[in-house]
Protein backbone atom coordinates (compact mmCIF):
# COMPACT_ATOMS: atom_id res chain seq x y z
CA UNK A 1 0.00 0.00 0.00
CA UNK A 2 1.52 3.66 -0.62
CA UNK A 3 1.97 5.93 1.95
CA UNK A 4 -0.63 7.99 2.64
CA UNK A 5 1.38 10.52 4.34
CA UNK A 6 3.26 11.03 0.99
CA UNK A 7 2.29 14.41 -0.60
CA UNK A 8 1.91 13.02 -4.22
CA UNK A 9 2.64 15.11 -7.24
CA UNK A 10 1.44 14.49 -11.00
CA UNK A 11 4.74 14.15 -13.16
CA UNK A 12 3.95 14.73 -17.09
CA UNK A 13 6.17 13.62 -19.81
CA UNK A 14 7.45 11.14 -16.66
CA UNK A 15 8.91 8.57 -18.83
CA UNK A 16 10.80 10.97 -20.61
CA UNK A 17 14.71 11.76 -20.00
CA UNK A 18 14.37 15.06 -17.50
CA UNK A 19 10.93 13.59 -16.32
CA UNK A 20 12.07 10.00 -15.74
CA UNK A 21 15.24 11.26 -13.68
CA UNK A 22 13.01 13.18 -11.74
CA UNK A 23 10.44 9.99 -10.98
CA UNK A 24 13.02 7.74 -10.22
CA UNK A 25 14.49 10.17 -7.60
CA UNK A 26 11.34 11.47 -5.92
CA UNK A 27 9.41 8.24 -5.97
CA UNK A 28 9.48 6.95 -2.07
CA UNK A 29 9.70 10.86 -0.44
CA UNK A 30 7.00 11.59 -2.91
CA UNK A 31 3.64 9.36 -4.25
CA UNK A 32 4.07 9.81 -7.69
CA UNK A 33 1.58 9.81 -10.52
CA UNK A 34 3.43 9.31 -13.91
CA UNK A 35 1.71 10.76 -16.80
CA UNK A 36 3.54 9.66 -20.40
CA UNK A 37 2.26 9.90 -23.96
CA UNK A 38 5.06 6.95 -24.70
CA UNK A 39 6.18 8.89 -28.37
CA UNK A 40 9.63 7.67 -29.65
CA UNK A 41 11.40 9.45 -26.73
CA UNK A 42 9.20 7.83 -24.23
CA UNK A 43 10.21 4.82 -22.80
CA UNK A 44 9.14 2.72 -20.02
CA UNK A 45 12.74 1.38 -19.59
CA UNK A 46 13.76 4.39 -17.67
CA UNK A 47 11.36 3.14 -15.06
CA UNK A 48 12.36 0.04 -14.44
CA UNK A 49 13.35 0.70 -11.19
CA UNK A 50 10.23 1.81 -10.06
CA UNK A 51 8.03 -0.81 -11.51
CA UNK A 52 5.41 -2.06 -8.39
CA UNK A 53 6.71 0.20 -6.47
CA UNK A 54 3.64 1.41 -4.53
CA UNK A 55 4.87 4.95 -4.82
CA UNK A 56 4.67 5.18 -8.37
CA UNK A 57 1.92 5.01 -10.47
CA UNK A 58 2.39 5.26 -14.34
CA UNK A 59 -0.62 5.98 -16.77
CA UNK A 60 -0.35 6.06 -20.00
CA UNK A 61 -1.75 9.25 -21.61
CA UNK A 62 -1.52 12.69 -23.43
CA UNK A 63 -1.50 16.07 -21.37
CA UNK A 64 -3.82 16.94 -23.78
CA UNK A 65 -6.46 14.65 -22.84
CA UNK A 66 -8.44 17.12 -20.40
CA UNK A 67 -10.62 14.04 -19.39
CA UNK A 68 -8.24 11.94 -18.26
CA UNK A 69 -6.19 14.48 -16.54
CA UNK A 70 -9.12 16.06 -14.92
CA UNK A 71 -9.88 12.22 -13.57
CA UNK A 72 -6.25 12.01 -11.70
CA UNK A 73 -6.17 15.41 -10.61
CA UNK A 74 -9.76 14.23 -8.82
CA UNK A 75 -8.85 10.44 -8.00
CA UNK A 76 -5.16 11.03 -6.98
CA UNK A 77 -5.29 14.79 -5.28
CA UNK A 78 -1.35 15.92 -5.79
CA UNK A 79 -0.28 19.01 -4.16
CA UNK A 80 1.44 19.93 -7.45
CA UNK A 81 1.60 19.35 -10.96
CA UNK A 82 4.93 19.37 -12.65
CA UNK A 83 5.01 19.70 -16.31
CA UNK A 84 8.25 17.79 -18.04
CA UNK A 85 5.99 16.61 -21.17
CA UNK A 86 7.31 18.10 -24.61
CA UNK A 87 8.72 18.00 -27.57
CA UNK A 88 12.00 19.35 -27.01
CA UNK A 89 14.82 18.36 -30.06
CA UNK A 90 15.30 21.78 -32.42
CA UNK A 91 16.49 19.44 -35.13
CA UNK A 92 13.12 17.71 -35.26
CA UNK A 93 10.93 20.39 -35.27
CA UNK A 94 13.01 21.70 -37.94
CA UNK A 95 11.70 18.81 -40.10
CA UNK A 96 8.34 18.88 -38.31
CA UNK A 97 7.14 22.07 -36.32
CA UNK A 98 3.30 21.38 -35.93
CA UNK A 99 3.98 18.22 -33.53
CA UNK A 100 5.75 20.84 -31.07
CA UNK A 101 3.06 23.41 -31.43
CA UNK A 102 0.43 20.85 -30.94
CA UNK A 103 2.20 19.75 -27.58
CA UNK A 104 4.48 22.54 -26.25
CA UNK A 105 1.57 25.16 -26.78
CA UNK A 106 -1.96 23.35 -27.38
CA UNK A 107 -1.45 20.25 -25.23
CA UNK A 108 0.13 22.59 -22.44
CA UNK A 109 -3.64 25.07 -22.44
CA UNK A 110 -5.47 21.64 -21.89
CA UNK A 111 -3.48 21.02 -18.95
CA UNK A 112 -3.64 24.33 -17.41
CA UNK A 113 -7.43 24.18 -18.02
CA UNK A 114 -7.21 20.85 -16.10
CA UNK A 115 -5.16 22.23 -13.68
CA UNK A 116 -6.88 25.86 -13.30
CA UNK A 117 -10.45 23.30 -12.89
CA UNK A 118 -8.91 21.35 -10.46
CA UNK A 119 -7.49 24.29 -8.13
CA UNK A 120 -10.41 25.82 -8.07
CA UNK A 121 -12.33 22.91 -6.66
CA UNK A 122 -10.30 23.13 -3.53
CA UNK A 123 -10.40 24.38 -0.54
CA UNK A 124 -7.80 25.70 2.54
CA UNK A 125 -4.67 24.16 2.74
CA UNK A 126 -5.25 22.06 -0.49
CA UNK A 127 -5.75 24.89 -2.21
CA UNK A 128 -3.18 27.03 -0.82
CA UNK A 129 -0.19 24.64 -1.27
CA UNK A 130 -1.24 23.21 -4.40
CA UNK A 131 1.48 24.56 -7.21
CA UNK A 132 1.83 24.39 -10.92
CA UNK A 133 5.71 23.49 -12.14
CA UNK A 134 6.30 24.37 -15.85
CA UNK A 135 9.77 23.10 -16.81
CA UNK A 136 11.16 25.13 -19.74
CA UNK A 137 14.49 25.87 -21.37
CA UNK A 138 16.96 28.72 -21.75
CA UNK A 139 16.61 28.57 -25.36
CA UNK A 140 13.39 30.60 -25.36
CA UNK A 141 15.98 33.92 -24.81
CA UNK A 142 17.63 32.82 -28.09
CA UNK A 143 21.44 33.37 -28.22
CA UNK A 144 24.29 35.47 -26.62
CA UNK A 145 27.56 36.79 -27.45
CA UNK A 146 30.33 35.80 -26.74
CA UNK A 147 30.29 37.62 -23.28
CA UNK A 148 27.29 37.84 -20.40
CA UNK A 149 24.27 35.51 -18.77
CA UNK A 150 20.70 35.04 -19.41
CA UNK A 151 18.93 35.63 -16.85
CA UNK A 152 15.29 35.41 -15.39
CA UNK A 153 14.84 39.22 -16.68
CA UNK A 154 16.43 38.85 -20.14
CA UNK A 155 14.02 39.35 -22.89
CA UNK A 156 12.00 36.46 -24.82
CA UNK A 157 14.02 35.72 -28.91
CA UNK A 158 13.89 32.35 -29.62
CA UNK A 159 15.43 31.32 -32.76
CA UNK A 160 14.07 27.75 -33.69
CA UNK A 161 10.22 26.15 -34.05
CA UNK A 162 10.98 24.06 -30.66
CA UNK A 163 12.56 27.48 -28.38
CA UNK A 164 9.10 29.06 -29.84
CA UNK A 165 6.39 26.45 -28.69
CA UNK A 166 8.22 26.74 -25.19
CA UNK A 167 8.45 30.63 -25.12
CA UNK A 168 4.79 30.18 -25.75
CA UNK A 169 3.86 27.74 -23.17
CA UNK A 170 6.05 29.64 -20.52
CA UNK A 171 4.05 32.63 -21.87
CA UNK A 172 0.51 30.50 -21.11
CA UNK A 173 1.62 29.55 -17.86
CA UNK A 174 2.44 32.81 -16.47
CA UNK A 175 -1.00 34.36 -18.07
CA UNK A 176 -2.67 31.62 -16.17
CA UNK A 177 -1.17 33.24 -13.20
CA UNK A 178 -1.84 36.40 -13.27
CA UNK A 179 -5.37 36.65 -15.05
CA UNK A 180 -6.81 33.32 -13.13
CA UNK A 181 -4.58 33.25 -9.97
CA UNK A 182 -3.08 29.85 -10.68
CA UNK A 183 -0.29 29.01 -8.03
CA UNK A 184 2.47 28.57 -10.77
CA UNK A 185 6.39 28.24 -10.97
CA UNK A 186 8.94 28.19 -14.04
CA UNK A 187 11.94 26.81 -14.48
CA UNK A 188 14.50 27.72 -17.31
CA UNK A 189 17.21 25.04 -17.34
CA UNK A 190 20.27 24.82 -19.91
CA UNK A 191 21.47 21.24 -21.60
CA UNK A 192 20.84 18.68 -19.62
CA UNK A 193 23.07 15.63 -19.58
CA UNK A 194 23.29 12.23 -17.68
CA UNK A 195 21.25 8.74 -18.04
CA UNK A 196 18.33 7.69 -19.43
CA UNK A 197 18.64 10.19 -22.43
CA UNK A 198 17.28 9.55 -26.23
CA UNK A 199 20.26 9.25 -28.46
CA UNK A 200 19.16 11.68 -30.89
CA UNK A 201 20.60 14.67 -28.47
CA UNK A 202 24.48 15.42 -28.80
CA UNK A 203 26.09 13.59 -25.82
CA UNK A 204 24.38 10.01 -26.02
CA UNK A 205 24.21 10.27 -29.90
CA UNK A 206 28.38 10.94 -29.55
CA UNK A 207 28.52 8.45 -27.62
CA UNK A 208 26.69 5.78 -28.80
CA UNK A 209 28.64 6.71 -32.10
CA UNK A 210 31.92 6.40 -30.66
CA UNK A 211 31.12 2.90 -29.35
CA UNK A 212 29.67 1.72 -32.71
CA UNK A 213 32.97 2.79 -34.69
CA UNK A 214 30.79 5.60 -36.54
CA UNK A 215 31.62 8.94 -37.82
CA UNK A 216 30.58 12.04 -34.45
CA UNK A 217 28.87 14.95 -36.18
CA UNK A 218 29.77 17.94 -35.06
CA UNK A 219 28.17 21.24 -36.84
CA UNK A 220 29.63 23.66 -38.73
CA UNK A 221 32.92 24.89 -36.56
CA UNK A 222 32.10 23.59 -33.15
CA UNK A 223 32.74 26.26 -31.67
CA UNK A 224 28.87 26.72 -30.26
CA UNK A 225 28.68 26.79 -26.51
CA UNK A 226 26.56 25.48 -24.37
CA UNK A 227 25.90 25.41 -20.87
CA UNK A 228 25.77 21.71 -19.53
CA UNK A 229 23.79 20.66 -16.53
CA UNK A 230 23.89 17.18 -15.01
CA UNK A 231 20.22 15.88 -14.62
CA UNK A 232 20.13 14.70 -11.35
CA UNK A 233 21.52 18.54 -10.31
CA UNK A 234 18.68 19.77 -12.35
CA UNK A 235 16.11 17.49 -10.64
CA UNK A 236 17.13 18.29 -7.16
CA UNK A 237 16.93 22.20 -8.38
CA UNK A 238 13.17 21.51 -9.64
CA UNK A 239 12.36 19.94 -5.67
CA UNK A 240 13.66 22.77 -4.18
CA UNK A 241 11.90 25.53 -6.10
CA UNK A 242 8.87 23.26 -5.92
CA UNK A 243 9.39 23.17 -1.79
CA UNK A 244 10.46 27.18 -1.09
CA UNK A 245 10.28 28.85 -4.99
CA UNK A 246 7.92 31.85 -4.69
CA UNK A 247 4.43 31.56 -6.44
CA UNK A 248 5.03 33.68 -9.88
CA UNK A 249 8.09 33.27 -9.68
CA UNK A 250 10.94 32.00 -12.35
CA UNK A 251 14.05 30.50 -11.91
CA UNK A 252 17.17 29.84 -14.11
CA UNK A 253 18.79 26.63 -13.67
CA UNK A 254 22.79 25.89 -15.28
CA UNK A 255 25.22 24.24 -14.31
CA UNK A 256 28.10 26.46 -14.51
CA UNK A 257 29.76 24.28 -17.23
CA UNK A 258 30.30 25.97 -20.03
CA UNK A 259 31.78 24.14 -23.27
CA UNK A 260 32.05 24.42 -26.90
CA UNK A 261 30.58 21.38 -28.34
CA UNK A 262 34.07 20.35 -30.39
CA UNK A 263 35.28 20.31 -26.36
CA UNK A 264 32.45 17.92 -25.36
CA UNK A 265 32.73 16.13 -28.15
CA UNK A 266 36.62 15.38 -27.54
CA UNK A 267 35.76 15.15 -23.85
CA UNK A 268 33.55 12.14 -24.31
CA UNK A 269 36.29 10.97 -26.81
CA UNK A 270 39.36 11.07 -23.84
CA UNK A 271 36.88 9.21 -21.37
CA UNK A 272 35.79 6.36 -24.06
CA UNK A 273 39.73 5.62 -24.36
CA UNK A 274 40.12 5.09 -20.99
CA UNK A 275 37.34 3.19 -19.70
CA UNK A 276 37.86 1.35 -23.21
CA UNK A 277 41.07 0.88 -23.91
CA UNK A 278 40.75 -1.96 -26.69
CA UNK A 279 38.15 -0.34 -28.24
CA UNK A 280 39.10 -1.13 -32.14
CA UNK A 281 37.91 2.95 -32.54
CA UNK A 282 40.17 4.07 -30.23
CA UNK A 283 41.59 6.80 -30.59
CA UNK A 284 38.10 7.50 -30.74
CA UNK A 285 39.19 11.54 -31.96
CA UNK A 286 39.42 10.03 -35.42
CA UNK A 287 35.94 9.47 -35.71
CA UNK A 288 34.77 13.34 -35.60
CA UNK A 289 33.71 14.76 -38.71
CA UNK A 290 32.54 18.28 -39.44
CA UNK A 291 29.30 18.31 -41.38
CA UNK A 292 27.08 21.74 -42.20
CA UNK A 293 25.71 23.54 -39.62
CA UNK A 294 22.12 23.46 -38.47
CA UNK A 295 19.61 25.96 -39.93
CA UNK A 296 19.57 29.23 -37.54
CA UNK A 297 21.85 27.65 -34.99
CA UNK A 298 21.97 29.92 -31.51
CA UNK A 299 25.67 30.16 -31.36
CA UNK A 300 26.15 30.63 -27.28
CA UNK A 301 23.95 30.02 -24.35
CA UNK A 302 25.07 30.20 -21.14
CA UNK A 303 22.43 30.73 -17.83
CA UNK A 304 22.84 32.49 -14.47
CA UNK A 305 22.14 30.91 -11.70
CA UNK A 306 22.23 33.62 -8.83
CA UNK A 307 18.39 33.46 -8.27
CA UNK A 308 18.39 30.03 -7.13
CA UNK A 309 21.62 30.26 -5.02
CA UNK A 310 20.55 33.51 -3.28
CA UNK A 311 17.13 33.03 -2.61
CA UNK A 312 17.03 28.92 -2.57
CA UNK A 313 20.36 27.73 -1.45
CA UNK A 314 20.72 25.47 -4.53
CA UNK A 315 24.09 24.75 -6.54
CA UNK A 316 25.08 22.12 -9.10
CA UNK A 317 27.09 19.17 -7.60
CA UNK A 318 28.44 17.78 -10.66
CA UNK A 319 31.27 19.12 -12.39
CA UNK A 320 31.38 18.70 -16.18
CA UNK A 321 34.32 16.36 -15.56
CA UNK A 322 32.69 14.25 -12.59
CA UNK A 323 29.38 14.08 -14.50
CA UNK A 324 30.38 13.43 -18.21
CA UNK A 325 32.41 10.34 -16.40
CA UNK A 326 29.50 9.62 -14.86
CA UNK A 327 27.42 9.47 -17.80
CA UNK A 328 29.74 7.70 -20.17
CA UNK A 329 30.26 4.77 -17.33
CA UNK A 330 26.57 4.85 -17.11
CA UNK A 331 26.16 4.23 -20.57
CA UNK A 332 28.42 1.61 -21.54
CA UNK A 333 27.41 -0.30 -17.79
CA UNK A 334 23.51 -0.06 -19.93
CA UNK A 335 23.85 -1.49 -23.48
CA UNK A 336 21.17 -2.98 -22.81
CA UNK A 337 18.74 0.07 -22.41
CA UNK A 338 20.64 2.05 -25.29
CA UNK A 339 20.38 -1.12 -27.93
CA UNK A 340 16.58 -1.38 -26.90
CA UNK A 341 16.13 2.45 -27.73
CA UNK A 342 17.79 2.55 -30.99
CA UNK A 343 16.09 -0.82 -32.05
CA UNK A 344 13.23 1.31 -32.79
CA UNK A 345 12.35 3.91 -35.72
CA UNK A 346 15.67 6.60 -34.60
CA UNK A 347 18.80 4.82 -35.65
CA UNK A 348 20.95 8.28 -35.17
CA UNK A 349 20.74 9.87 -38.38
CA UNK A 350 20.81 13.47 -39.04
CA UNK A 351 17.56 15.39 -38.12
CA UNK A 352 16.89 18.93 -39.04
CA UNK A 353 17.71 19.27 -42.47
CA UNK A 354 15.02 20.54 -43.83
CA UNK A 355 14.53 23.95 -45.12
CA UNK A 356 10.47 23.86 -45.05
CA UNK A 357 8.11 23.24 -41.98
CA UNK A 358 6.60 19.93 -41.81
Amino acid sequence: MPDLSKQTILVTGGAGFIGGNFALIATGDFRIVNLDALTYAGNLDTLETVEGDPNHTFVHGDIGDRELVGKLLAEHRPGAVINFAAETHVDRSIDGPKDFIHTNVVATLELLEAALEHWRSLEGEEREGFRFLHVSTDEVYGALGESGFFTEESPYRPNSPYAASKAASDHLVRAYHHTYGLPVLTTNCSNNYGPYQFPEKLIPLVISAALDGKSLPVYGDGKQVRDWLHVEDHCRAILRVLEAGEVGEVYNVGGHNEKTNIETVKTICRLLDEFVPDSPHAPHEQLIAFVADRPGHDRRYAIDAGKMERELGWVPSETFESGMAKTVRWYLDNEEWRSRVLSGKYKGERLGLSSSGG
